[in-house]
């Protein structure tokens, strides 16, 4: 998939950017970098956090493309990792403290799949009293990280070598795949790379550096009605799309097609993305609008 490019790259920026992170730079420092291309007054932010150690695909919002957020955060995920049998790691990962163990489970691996209850790694980037929990725990300050449950769709053995086996994971947001590796007995990821987000995959990403310009990033973005083509799509009448731009609702039954209920829907008119919106069984209205 291409993005489209914009005819004028001084006009506002609005979309999403697929950025392929590198190891050694925080989710933060990505946005930054490209804040910084886009200059004074155009917001960015992203829609899921790489820990550090970790490469791969990242969703930068930019403009109107952070009101998005909320949407692109629920999409499942899928992951590389080469993961260490026979020891352990305190992070879950090469930075960490290694112990050998010499515990070294032979293949089949015996891979989860379905809901799994896990506890994310004290080193890792979820929040905890709004800071990041990894910068807690080396600070040296003890990290207690709620228990959760995700969902694995597929977990497979790509490959092994002896001690180090290659693994892909297809799992729901939020799944830690560190803690995946180390609940299956003594091991660590030695490299983790996410390879896609919902429909959106590596291959279409480019790495950080590629964003140097404003033009850079017009050139690269994804529009609001492109970059949520992975919500059911409804196209509004002029009329309608007026109603929805000013804060109104519209009944079901003015509406030229079916509208899938209390599920969110983009509303889409001629000239791109309204709104994303939902309906309940009588009327559609706004969640978050792109045209104020």
């Amino acid at each position: 998939m291409q993005a489209a490019q914009l005819p004028d790259a001084a006009a506002p920026l609005d979309g999403l950017l697929l950025v392929d992170k590198p190891a050694g730079i925080t989710s933060h420092d990505v946005v930054a970098r490209v804040r910084r291309a886009v200059g004074k007054g155009t917001r960015v932010g992203h829609a899921g956090t790489l820990d550090p150690f970790a490469t791969g695909l990242m969703l930068v919002l930019v403009g109107r493309g952070t009101r998005t957020s909320q949407f692109a955060m629920g999409l499942d995920k899928r992951y590389e990792t080469l993961a260490q049998l026979g020891a352990l790691s305190t992070t879950g990962d090469p930075e960490g403290e290694i112990v050998e163990t010499g515990n070294v489970p032979a293949s089949p691996l015996d891979l989860p799949t379905g809901e799994v209850t896990q506890v994310p790694p004290a080193y890792s980037a979820i929040k905890i009293n709004g800071q990041r929990a990894y910068k807690l725990a080396r600070a040296g300050q003890a990290v207690e990280v709620p228990e959760r449950t995700v969902t694995v769709y597929d977990f497979q053995e790509l490959e092994r070598d002896g001690d180090r086996v290659r693994l892909a994971v297809h799992c729901s947001t939020g799944t830690y795949v560190r803690t995946l590796v180390a609940d299956l007995g003594d091991g660590y990821c030695l490299e983790l790379r996410r390879t896609s987000i919902g429909p959106w995959s590596i291959d279409d990403a480019a790495p950080i550096d590629a964003f140097g310009t404003r033009e850079d990033v017009a050139a690269r973005l994804w529009p609001l009605d492109r970059a949520l083509g992975f919500l059911p799509t409804v196209h509004l009448a002029p009329a309608h799309a007026r109603a929805i731009h000013h804060g109104r609702r519209v009944a079901l039954e003015e509406l030229a097609q079916e509208v899938p209920l209390d599920v969110p829907v983009l509303l889409v008119d001629d000239a791109g993305a309204i709104a994303v919106g939902q309906a309940d069984g009588a009327r559609l209205s706004a969640v978050v609008g792109f045209r104020a």
